[in-house]
């Protein structure tokens, strides 16, 4: 209704861009508004390239871990730790799509319906087969089964599967260069897996590998005790080999003699898709962890000092370093600076991960080391806060000023901070948050322009 009929084919492919044309109002807003239009198109769909590179990266790790692709593509970045040799690949695939269907929209959009279609078709046929394959208990089964017997009918997945492959069959009919372009691609990925998985088998069976050799415990639950290390040790996390200058802090510092190092890494578990299994312990535990070991048991051995080294699984990495600090009894976690965040934006995660623990929590000393040598001090859990001298004489001002005024009761320097910070939780209750939020904010400024160091 608003764009004319004569020139609605120039806007097959931009029709909201042609309704920001054909508004009524001079041409330049008209242009500015078309503008507008593509930055936040180029904003909305900026979330889904990204979507794309974070699902195709866990994808490809995955086939990787399996012993399909090279370790190669799993290497860690140097400075950020990500498998980066891998989004570099789905980047550059993604723009050669772009170059080689010119930014055609309707051929992209039929070669996206062909590659969701199919997935979903082959997905139902995959669930199917293991209907079969896999019997047993399930959390959740499609309704309409017909049990024959010992054999069990799934009419109602059956029927799902029949649909989907249908619709499949249908696209693969009436969308024709979608069809020979996700073909060719499927083909040809197809025949890359397959020689590169026959390759690396048997380059695994021929090669002798230079690396030190992990016997991996499954099921052994993480304790002080599994690991061979005594109660009060220091946990250091590792995740990037190129990146261990916190361990080397460590080793520097600490005396085997008086308390062990647990070295931790922890293997981030993506969420799996359906009907995906487990890792197994070669791929809990593959190429990449075994050089990351081998690395950290060199720098030990350099120094003349012994380790003890541990592997979990988790899905969230600050929780698993609290829990596993827990299980180890450790006293101390040292961690190495995130390329991502700050230290203190560190320290915060740790500690909310802290505080979701179940009573009784243990106290954690926190270190964060810079690369340059630098580190930072926190503690987890209730602890004496750290005064500084100014702090220290206020507190003793106050009880000077007070210690007449109340008499004859007789007033410590401890009961001035505990009057205070009475007085600051009852005006919390007494609806005055707002106002201590934006008073605690000027303190917190205040305090940071009077640390920085005079221009």
């Amino acid at each position: 209704m608003i764009i004319p009929n004569g020139e609605r084919h120039i806007y097959f492919e931009n029709l909201i861009g042609g309704l920001a044309m054909n508004l009524e109002g001079p041409i330049v807003l008209r242009l500015l508004f078309h503008g507008f239009v593509v930055a936040v198109g180029v904003l909305i769909l900026a979330g889904a390239v990204n979507t794309a590179i974070v699902g195709s990266n866990g994808v490809l790790n995955r086939v990787s871990e399996d012993g399909v692709l090279s370790d190669w593509f799993r290497q860690p970045h140097k400075h950020y730790g990500t498998s980066y040799r891998i989004i570099n690949g789905v980047v550059f695939f993604q723009i050669l799509t772009i170059i080689i269907s010119r930014g055609q929209v309707d051929f992209l959009a039929n070669l996206y319906a062909f590659g969701v279609i199919w997935s979903f078709a082959m997905k139902g046929l995959a669930v199917l087969v293991l209907r079969y394959t896999h019997p047993g208990a399930r959390e959740y089964r499609v309704p309409l089964n017909l049990k024959l017997g010992k054999t069990e009918i799934p009419i109602g997945l059956g029927l799902i599967t029949l649909v989907l492959l249908a619709i499949a069959i249908v696209n693969l009919f009436t969308k024709s260069d979608a069809t020979i372009a996700g073909v060719t691609f499927s083909i040809g990925l197809f025949t890359l897996f397959t020689l590169s998985e026959r390759h690396l088998h048997n380059k695994r069976v021929g090669d002798h590998v230079e690396l030190d050799q992990f016997n991996l415990e499954q099921g052994t639950d993480l304790t002080a005790d599994a690991v061979g290390a005594r109660p009060g040790n220091v946990l250091v996390p590792v995740s990037n080999y190129h990146s261990l200058y916190h361990l080397s802090a460590v080793l520097d510092r600490v005396k085997p003699v008086r308390r062990d190092i647990v070295v931790l890494h922890v293997r981030l578990l993506r969420r799996a898709a359906a009907g995906e299994s487990a890792l197994e312990p070669n791929q809990l535990f593959g190429g990449i962890e075994q050089y990351l070991f081998t690395q950290a048991l060199s720098m030990a051995e350099k120094r003349g000092k012994s380790i003890k080294l541990a592997v979990v699984a988790a899905n969230d990495i600050w929780d698993a370093i609290v829990r596993a600090g827990v299980s180890l009894e450790s006293s101390t976690i040292v961690l190495g600076h995130s390329a991502k965040m700050t230290s203190a934006e560190q320290a915060r995660e740790i500690g909310l991960a802290w505080e979701n623990l179940p009573d009784p929590r243990p106290q954690f000393n926190i270190e964060i080391f810079e690369p340059g040598g630098q580190r930072e001090f926190y503690s987890l859990g209730p602890h004496a806060p750290h005064l500084t001298a100014n702090e220290v004489k206020l507190i003793h001002q106050l009880w000077l000023r007070y210690s007449d005024l109340v008499s004859p009761e007789e007033l410590h320097h401890h009961d001035v901070v505990h009057f205070a910070l009475n007085e600051l939780e009852e005006q919390n209750t007494n609806g005055k948050l707002l106002e201590l939020i934006t008073r605690l904010r000027a303190h917190l400024q205040d305090n940071k322009s009077r640390r920085k160091p005079s221009q």
